[in-house]
């Protein structure tokens, strides 16, 4: 059954809710900045039980608000966000259970197998996820990298989707042409990840309220689980309830 996993989006040293697809060097869309650290809500998440979260640096400056979210609960929240080869094991060491990654993999613009090797020698197959995170196309979905500018050749498919299981623990997919907008989740691209992924993913964009979780169950046949973040009423929203989620994650 879809679940709902937790999000610590960071952005200028400060927990923050933006709009996914205006994020630029000059800044982005923000929905809420939250008055508590990271740490505040990784301890929230952990006093709950959430697992399966993910802190997500959006720039630089937040190393060390995502360090004090890994510290308050150790191996029970993934990060990504600049990783490479050279600081992977850094993350996993300071507490991440996984390590996600996306811009590194891609070099010119093209996939590179040789530094999805190099990584996975660093994290291991079971440490590592990979960030699908992609913008609609003409023809479906591509990948996006650096903060979702670059639309890369390599397309979410059932191609891609089947290759690359091979390699990596889980999948994480932000649609990024609706991330923070609360406008509805895309249906097209969350029932291709339900039909094609053979592994855990984790899709994030555009949920607003419990109905985008029975949504994607329906949708994804309960393989795809689902992040919520500027509808829930823990990042300000009005939406949907972090006691709501929690409620739907006992079923």
């Amino acid at each position: 059954m879809t679940q709902f996993r937790p999000c610590i989006d960071l952005h200028e040293g400060k927990v923050k809710q933006i709009v996914g697809g205006s994020l630029s060097d000059q800044g982005a869309d923000t929905n809420f900045v939250s008055q508590y650290d990271a740490a505040y809500y990784a301890s929230l998440y952990r006093e709950h039980e959430l697992q399966g979260g993910h802190v997500i640096a959006l720039g630089p400056g937040n190393k060390d608000e995502a360090l004090k979210a890994l510290a308050a609960w150790p191996n029970a929240l993934q990060f990504g966000g600049g990783v490479n080869q050279t600081n992977a094991a850094e993350f996993l060491q300071a507490g991440a259970s996984h390590v996600i990654v996306t811009s590194y993999l891609f070099e010119n613009g093209e996939f590179s197998w040789d530094r999805l090797e190099a990584l996975k020698a660093e994290t291991g197959k079971n440490r590592l996820v990979l960030d699908l995170s992609c913008r609609r196309t003409a023809t479906g979905w591509n990948i996006a990298t650096d903060r979702w500018q670059t639309v890369t050749n390599t397309a979410v498919d059932e191609s891609t989707l089947t290759e690359l299981a091979n390699h990596c623990d889980e999948f994480l997919i932000h649609a990024a042409d609706v991330e923070g907008l609360q406008a509805g989740i895309d249906e097209e691209l969350v029932s291709l990840l339900g039909k094609y992924a053979m592994i855990p993913v984790t899709y994030a964009g555009g949920a607003r309220s419990i109905e985008d979780l029975k949504r994607v169950n329906e949708l994804s046949a309960g393989k795809v689980d689902l992040t919520i973040g500027s509808a829930l009423d823990i990042f300000g929203g009005q939406g949907i309830t972090l006691a709501e989620c929690l409620a739907w994650n006992k079923r």
